[in-house]
C-alpha cells in the first residue's frame, strides 16, 4: 500500500513540473545598471533595460539610423534619476522617465520622455519629450555581443555608457 501511495505521489508532483519548460522566456533578457557614489551607497540613477545580442548579426543592421530606438529589447528603457542631475546644463527632476536614443554615426541623441510602461517606440510620443541630448560616440577596441550599459563615477558625477558591438556612446551626466 505505502508503494502505490508513493507512486501515486511522484506522479502528481512530476507532472506539473515536466509541463514547466519555460518556452516563453525573454530572448533579451531583463537588467539594471546602477550609478552610485559608492558600492554600498544608495543610487543616484537606475536604469532597467532588455538586453539584445548580436548573434552574428551586425549593429549598423540593427539600429534604426536617425529613428527613435527603444535602446535595448523588449519594454522601452527606463531612467530613474533619484535626485536633481544637469544634462548639457539642462536641469532634470527626480523622476523615472522612458530613455530612448536616435543613434547615428558620430553622435546619438539622447531622447528623456514623460510616457512610462511602454513596449518598444510604437507609442513614443515626441510631446511627452522633457528634453534630448547629444551624445559622442567613442572609438572601442573592444565589441560587445550583448548590449549594455553602464556609469562610470566622474568628478561631476557620471558618464552614462551604451556599449554594442564596436558601438561605444558616451553622455555625461551632472550628479
Amino acid at each position: 500500500m505505502k508503494s502505490i501511495v508513493a507512486l501515486v505521489l511522484s506522479i502528481s508532483f512530476s507532472i506539473p513540473l515536466s509541463a514547466q519548460n519555460f518556452t516563453n522566456l525573454d530572448r533579451s533578457p531583463l537588467d539594471i545598471s546602477y550609478a552610485r557614489p559608492e558600492r554600498v551607497a544608495d543610487p543616484d540613477i537606475r536604469i532597467i533595460y532588455s538586453r539584445p545580442q548580436l548573434k552574428g548579426r551586425e549593429v549598423k543592421d540593427l539600429l534604426p539610423k536617425g529613428k527613435i530606438w527603444r535602446t535595448g529589447a523588449n519594454e522601452t528603457t527606463e531612467i530613474t534619476f533619484y535626485k536633481t542631475v544637469l544634462i548639457e546644463g539642462k536641469r532634470i527632476e527626480a523622476g523615472t522617465y522612458s530613455l530612448y536614443t536616435i543613434p547615428a554615426n558620430r553622435n546619438w541623441t539622447i531622447v528623456l520622455n514623460r510616457k512610462l510602461n511602454t513596449w518598444g517606440a510604437y507609442a513614443y510620443d515626441e510631446a511627452q519629450d522633457i528634453g534630448r541630448f547629444s551624445a559622442e560616440v567613442l572609438p572601442t577596441d573592444n565589441p560587445v555581443e550583448v548590449f549594455s550599459i553602464s556609469f562610470e563615477r566622474t568628478e561631476s558625477g557620471y558618464t552614462l555608457f551604451f556599449a554594442w558591438g564596436d558601438t561605444l556612446v558616451a553622455l555625461p551626466i551632472q550628479a
